[in-house]
């Protein structure tokens, strides 16, 4: 069966105009102004004037297994369920622990991954969690990107936060550049996802491990840039060394300490910050802990979806005036592109047919994923 999508105005994320695109097997097979076929192909043609044809959408951090606990059991949150991908029209996640590295292991992230890729969706992970030295599932993280396919990379590794283990200059230098070698040997982006906390000049440990090794600033990949005024102040600044990575589903959660994503997206743009630079997760299936700022006790607790990356993308657009094709660099072909996801993040002959249709209200119209239509 072929699918022969028809008069889709086509963003690869670049705005190509009106397309037809055509798709075989699990791929891509043809981008043209017309694609006319033989009746002798058993063709599947959805009509698609009025609708914007993307990619789907890239959530690079989603704790897939659940994540949370800083409460206690009750505070665990749960695993994340195929249909909150569907749902937010993401096609592609990246798994990760977070302050449990404790109680929840690396091992069920990677089962949950293949989970998620036995169900016709598309994941990956990193190993470790917010601790130094991080939990593995060979003892080794070097060894770990090297050999499990699935494995892409570190993270994510807490620095300034009450949370962290506090890793030292010499830790955390030697961590990323064994993540790096590693990333060469298997063929992975062998990044670091850093979690940010709220402590003052928390882009600090990144900036001292470059200052004090060969490693670059792209060796990080640092989430959480938008969680109070001042690190994402910083952050304008760090993103013309770095990537950056704003969080969504946090907001409206936070309003009072939070940058609204959207606006993040277009402030850091007016800063000077490179488009390619920038990307968006939810954090889904994650808690998103507020803390007494005197006591440190915990007072709330929320989960994030990963459909907040869309509604960001979205209000970018309709509020800040982003231009569509910019907005959606920073859950497509950007988050593709820095961890080297093959075959991802954009509408190109031979990639893998993950589209995304939007209306004109850039409401979910259809999702496909590798091919195989999961809504519609």
């Amino acid at each position: 069966m072929l699918t022969l999508f028809k008069n889709a105005h086509v963003y690869s994320p670049d705005d190509q105009g009106i397309k037809d695109v055509l798709v075989g097997g699990k791929s891509i097979i043809a981008i043209q102004e017309n694609i006319e076929l033989s009746d002798s192909f058993k063709t599947e043609i959805i009509e698609c004037k009025g609708l914007n044809l993307v990619p789907g959408l890239i959530d690079s951090h989603v704790h897939i297994t659940g994540g949370g606990g800083e409460g206690g059991p009750a505070s665990r949150m749960p695993e994340l369920e195929i249909s909150m991908m569907i749902d937010g029209g993401v096609t592609t996640v990246i798994g990760c622990l977070g302050t449990d590295g404790i109680t929840r292991t690396v091992e069920s992230v990677l089962m949950k991954v293949k989970s998620i890729r036995a169900k016709g969706m598309s994941a990956w992970m990193y190993t470790g969690a917010y601790q130094v030295p991080p939990p593995t599932i060979t003892g080794d993280i070097a060894k770990d990107i090297a050999l499990f396919e699935e494995i892409i990379g570190v993270g994510e590794i807490a620095i300034s936060d009450h949370r962290s283990s506090v890793p030292t200059l010499s830790e955390l230098t030697k961590l990323v550049a064994h993540a790096r070698v590693a990333g060469m040997i298997g063929g992975k982006a062998g990044i670091v996802n850093m979690h940010m906390g709220d402590a003052n000049d928390p882009f600090r440990p990144i900036h001292d491990v470059v200052a004090n090794s060969e490693l670059k600033y792209t060796q990080f990949l640092p989430t959480h840039c938008n969680r109070n005024d001042y690190i994402f102040e910083d952050a304008k600044s760090y993103g013309k060394l770095g990537y950056v990575d704003i969080t969504t589903s946090s907001y409206p959660y936070f309003p009072d300490e939070e940058i609204k994503p959207s606006r993040a997206l277009k402030e850091l743009l007016e800063s000077g910050v490179p488009i390619e630079n920038i990307t968006f997760t939810s954090d889904a299936c994650g808690s998103l802990p507020g803390f007494d700022p005197v006591t440190g006790k915990l007072i709330k607790i929320e989960m994030g979806l990963p459909d907040s990356v869309l509604r960001e993308i979205r209000d970018a657009v309709v509020d800040e005036g982003v231009p569509l094709e910019k907005a959606l660099f920073v859950a497509t072909c950007n988050p593709a592109r820095i961890l080297k996801l093959n075959g991802k993040g954009f509408i190109k002959t031979g990639f893998d047919a993950d589209i995304l249709l939007l209306d004109k209200h850039l409401e979910v119209s259809l999702l496909m994923a590798n091919g195989v239509i999961v809504k519609k």
